[in-house]
């Protein structure tokens, strides 16, 4: 459905500038009702953008700038910008926060280029939207048991040492990667047992969860 009276001002956030460098170009060959009026790698450069507010920003999820992506959410919908979230995977206790917190659409960035438009254009009319396979990993994923979130094989890594004593410095040495990026796992580590209902800001707690989940041994 074609926006009659003006186009849609777009603004696009993602932190991979060829993906930006390819989507403006995409968005803008495929859709003469959209207009692509930013696109910034940061969330401070869309805020102080001279073009906002605009009327849907295409936000990617995983910037990496520590601001919880509901706050984002919360601004943009105080000063009337509606939110559609890219994203390189599809976790399904994030999708539901964020829709919870006001996005009205969310897409995977491995699907098809059109849904980008259609996401927009929905959002626009103040209409959600999501991809019938993420529809469907949702439904699913509500039919489960609650159940621990999914890690990756080295967030693994870091919450067996961690949990096990050692201390972020080791944890960075023993995986040979850096001290900051070794905190970012643990952070995303206790944000995806924090989606699934589970509280691991301690190290105490964050061993039992390991122990529990058979991530680390119960050792004497």
């Amino acid at each position: 459905m074609t926006n009659t009276h003006r186009p849609i001002r777009l603004a696009l956030v993602d932190d991979h500038r060829m993906l930006l460098g390819a989507l403006t170009e995409w968005i803008r060959g495929a859709a003469d009702d959209i207009e692509m009026v930013a696109a910034v790698t940061t969330w401070p450069e869309l805020l102080t953008h001279p073009e906002f507010p605009v009327d849907v920003v295409l936000l990617d999820l995983d910037l990496k700038d520590n601001i919880p992506v509901s706050l984002k959410i919360s601004t943009l919908k105080t000063t009337g910008v509606k939110t559609v979230l890219m994203s390189t995977y599809s976790e399904p206790a994030l999708v539901r926060e964020a829709l919870a917190a006001g996005a009205l659409g969310y897409l995977v960035k491995s699907e098809e280029a059109s849904m980008i438009v259609d996401a927009i254009r929905a959002a626009y009319n103040g209409k959600s939207y999501i991809s019938a396979e993420l529809d469907y990993a949702l439904n699913s994923s509500a039919n489960d048991d609650g159940g621990s979130p999914r890690l990756s094989a080295q967030e693994r890594r870091v919450m067996a040492l961690y949990g096990a004593g050692e201390p972020v410095k080791a944890v960075a040495y023993q995986l040979g990667i850096s001290e900051e990026t070794a905190k970012s796992y643990l952070k995303r580590i206790r944000e995806k047992y924090r989606l699934a209902g589970y509280d691991v800001g301690t190290k105490v707690a964050l061993r039992k969860r390991a122990i529990h989940d058979g991530i680390l041994l119960q050792t004497d």
